[in-house]
């Protein structure tokens, strides 16, 4: 429904938009979250640079890798490699606080508010902030679960003992083999619960939280309902921000929010009706 070059950026100074923010999330029924990795980015989670280089300087300078993402599809020669990347891996993403309070300060803002968060991030950061479990809906996996590599069932696994295990005891990039897991089914190797191919399980508590989330949507329909949107990029829009626009677009009580660093927007069609905030996100929450 909305044209191909629809997309503006707000014509309002920040501090106005930031003011209106404010009374919007005070005054709205319900507050719908949908987040992306630059929400983590802000809170100080980032995958390159200096805090890459503190924990891989071993792989950086065998491989001379770039980033940590990107790192984490090279073709290990063994397991016992591959996990010894990944244990760290998972170890300072998932079971290390962010270096910022970015997620404090949003579960501050909409603690006492009828909220429910949608989210991409899988680094687990908003149940480590205090927001309520049964009030997120994490849609692409979780770095602290593992799955069976072919699938052979839709289950998952925590791996927090066992991948703490992982970082303490390698040496030379490299875990004992003995504490390679393998699915306790089929006896294949376990991966990570992430989606990035058709092998990603959606076990029982993913559906659960789906089936939450839309049951959140379905009760506030046509209620004053603020849709915040916070550092969601072009990678994945049909999972957060198309859904976004359509529902504020088929809502006329619903207002869409953006807060992005240099992406911003929102189409003409919902203009009137959507704030942008160009800015760090950490910042405006402050200043919200």
């Amino acid at each position: 429904m909305f044209s191909k070059t629809a997309t503006i950026k707000s014509t309002s100074s920040c501090w106005d938009n930031i003011k209106t923010a404010k009374k919007l999330i005070e005054s709205a029924d319900a507050i719908v979250i949908g987040a992306g990795a630059g929400l983590s980015t802000s809170a100080g989670f980032t995958y390159s640079g200096k805090r890459f280089e503190e924990n891989f300087p071993d792989f950086i300078e065998k491989y001379g890798f770039k980033d940590m993402y990107s790192a984490g599809f090279y073709p290990y020669d063994t397991l016992e490699e591959y996990w010894a990347y990944w244990s760290r891996y998972i170890f300072i993403n998932r079971y290390q606080n962010a270096p910022e309070n970015v997620y404090d300060d949003l579960y501050n803002l909409v603690k006492d508010k009828d909220y429910f968060v949608l989210t991409t991030n899988v680094d687990h950061c908003f149940q480590k902030a205090g927001f309520d479990k049964h009030r997120l809906f994490y849609t692409q996996g979780d770095y602290g679960l593992w799955q069976c590599r072919e699938p052979c069932h839709d289950k998952t696994y925590d791996n927090e003992a066992i991948v703490k295990k992982m970082v303490e005891e390698q040496e030379n990039m490299r875990i004992p083999s003995e504490l390679i897991p393998h699915c306790p089914i089929c006896g294949a190797p376990m991966s990570m619960n992430l989606r990035s191919d058709h092998t990603f399980v959606e076990d029982s508590g993913w559906h659960t939280a789906a089936e939450r989330y839309q049951d959140f949507i379905r009760r506030h329909k046509g209620l004053k309902i603020l849709y915040l949107e916070l550092g969601v990029g072009g990678n994945t829009p049909g999972i957060i921000k198309y859904p976004f626009w359509q529902m504020t677009a088929e809502n006329p009580k619903a207002v869409y929010a953006c807060i992005n660093y240099g992406e911003a927007v929102c189409p003409r069609e919902i203009a009137g009706r959507s704030i942008c905030i160009d800015g760090n996100i950490g910042t405006v929450l402050q200043q919200l």
